[in-house]
């Protein structure tokens, strides 16, 4: 029975608004009856169901940036693919909005949800099963990369997992998934074999290459748009061995050329067992922007440090290698990246050889944000280099996920504390994007190569912010509008990207504030052009390696910081 209350009306004891175009969403702003969380609980099995008031709600909501926790009415942490099924019944019956969480590592807030309810699959749906003789492995949804990794390493088998283990395998899979076997095995869904998967009107479904082939083909890359999936089966792949790994911290001032010159001829004779992150970043025992190299070798050590001997020999401020279990890869990362505190990601993409002016320029923007914004040391911006030969060999449009190409990832990562720099922060990481793009365009149009002038899109998975659909999944979006109109046509799952005609969501807030400062380097001359085109490692320099001048510091080029207080 709906009672009508001024622009709001009561259904079910539940209050909800009604809009100009007649549809009902939930007041966020007033929980959820207790008498229908009562009605909730009798319809589980033996699923957890959380309310405001219990014990163990606040850890509940917690997420990996708490610039979006919210407070949900209800978190269920459910233990069945039915249970699941029940609750998406129950939110559609009483028009509650829900979200779906696993790892909690989305950025864009898909995961939280005010007044609303959470499925949350992290506690009861977390086991791993692995068949030894296939090379198999069933992963429940609610797993981390964690539970996968040494799960399988226990039979000497290995799966495309991120390069973070505490994120969870449903977003990352569902998203795509990049990670340190990429260059040998190319992403996770090129190893995903099969789901189980709830769709929105609750049916649970079997998707697979011979059941719902087409559902099977959303479900990797835009499986977030599509149901819940609580079960995934991977095709693992042999990893018996130790691998290689380091990192080592590096002083720009002293290093930035040849570091640059490594990471381009690493792109350039990789086989796919190595690997580069290199991130721009802050570590805690210095006080301006550093490099930080992470590296991979999936081979015995005296290979590793014959491909690495460029960055080894060179003067570092902190310097840590070794072997290590494959197992133990994915937490190398696992310190800069830890839950809590106010952090976004959005996703950028970068194309060999890289510029050193560029990633100069790149580590002058992060000192100017340090003296802008307080307490953003821990802020980051990393560019990954693996060898792209086996994601390309599968077709853009033989899955939905679209950002395979000669290119590389970036993750923008600002950190900060005051919720007041929210704004700020997330705009600050739409410009260092917007200048990954305007570095493409420029090359694009300086030498016309193929590989800048290819459709560079954007890796989905790192894109905290929401960029157009179309970005993320190209000339697959129309496939996905079809898709989603059969298997979702309410938009039940709508937290994810849009695949509907009327509700395309645009980066409108996008903001680039160009100045003289962020022209690129051929305003100086040519010399950066020879560079890219014969390798010389004198472009730019003094002849010595290092810039003319030294690396700019935020007190010398004080007239950039007009970017940080326009987009405020």
């Amino acid at each position: 029975m709906a009672i009508s209350q001024g622009n709001s009306i009561q259904v079910e004891g539940l209050l909800v608004k009604e809009f100009k175009d007649s549809s009902l969403s939930r007041d966020s702003s007033s929980w959820i009856d207790d008498s229908l969380v009562q009605e909730l609980r009798n319809a589980l099995g033996n699923s957890t169901v959380l309310t405001p008031e219990s014990e163990g709600y606040q850890a509940s909501i917690k997420r990996w940036s708490d610039a979006i926790e919210k407070r949900a009415g209800v978190v269920v942490f459910v233990e069945s693919a039915q249970d699941v099924s029940t609750c998406i019944k129950w939110c559609r019956q009483y028009l509650i909005d829900f979200v779906v969480c696993g790892g909690k590592h989305s950025s864009s807030g898909a995961s939280s949800i005010e007044g609303g309810l959470v499925i949350d699959l992290s506690s009861k749906l977390r086991e791993v099963k692995v068949d030894p003789d296939t090379k198999t492995l069933r992963v429940q949804g609610g797993c981390i990369w964690k539970d996968v990794d040494e799960a399988a390493g226990k039979y000497g088998l290995a799966m495309v997992g991120g390069t973070v283990n505490h994120t969870g395998v449903g977003g990352l899979t569902l998203g795509g998934g990049y990670g340190w076997l990429s260059g040998r095995h190319g992403l996770t869904v090129d190893c995903l074999l099969e789901v189980e998967i709830v769709l929105a009107d609750g049916s649970i479904k079997i998707a697979s290459g011979n059941e719902n082939p087409d559902l099977f083909w959303a479900v990797r890359g835009a499986g977030h748009s599509f149901g819940v999936v609580t079960e995934f089966r991977f095709q693992a792949h042999d990893q018996k061995n130790e691998v290689w790994s380091g990192q080592i911290v590096f002083d720009p001032a002293e290093n930035l050329v040849p570091i640059i010159d490594f990471a381009n001829h690493l792109a350039k004779v990789t086989d796919g067992d190595s690997g580069m992150a290199m991130a721009l970043a802050t570590p805690p025992f210095m006080d301006s922007p550093a490099i930080i190299a992470t590296l991979f070798y999936n081979g015995p050590q005296e290979e590793a440090e014959s491909l690495y001997k460029p960055l080894l020999i060179l003067n570092a401020v902190k310097k840590m290698t070794g072997m290590r279990p494959y197992s133990t890869m994915n937490s190398i990362l696992n310190f800069a990246v830890e839950y809590g505190g106010r952090k976004c990601t959005k996703g950028a993409s970068a194309i060999t050889p890289l510029n050193p002016n560029f990633v100069q320029n790149l580590l002058l923007d992060i000192a100017l944000f340090h003296k802008s914004i307080p307490n953003v040391k821990k802020t980051m911006v990393n560019i990954e280099i693996f060898n792209p030969n086996k994601w390309c060999e599968v077709p853009r449009d033989a899955t939905s996920f679209y950002n395979r190409g000669r290119y590389q990832n970036v993750v923008i990562a600002p950190y900060w504390e005051d919720p007041q720099h929210d704004t700020t922060c997330r705009l600050w990481a739409r410009n260092v994007a917007k200048k990954f793009r305007i570095e493409i365009d420029w090359r694009s149009k300086m030498f016309g190569d193929a590989t800048s002038t290819q459709e560079i899109g954007e890796y989905g998975n790192y894109d905290g912010l929401r960029a157009d659909s179309h970005v993320i999944f190209g000339s697959n979006y129309n496939r996905l509008v079809v898709l989603k109109e059969k298997y979702d046509p309410d938009d039940v799952f709508n937290k994810d990207y849009a695949f509907r005609n009327s509700q395309i969501r645009t980066d409108t807030s996008d903001t680039i504030i160009p100045n003289k400062t962020d022209l690129h380097p051929l305003q100086n001359g040519s010399a950066v052009a020879a560079k890219m085109e014969n390798g010389s490692d004198k472009a730019n320099t003094n002849g010595t390696g290092s810039y003319e001048g030294g690396i700019p510091t935020p007190e010398s080029m004080e007239g950039r910081s007009e970017m940080i207080d326009t987009v405020g």
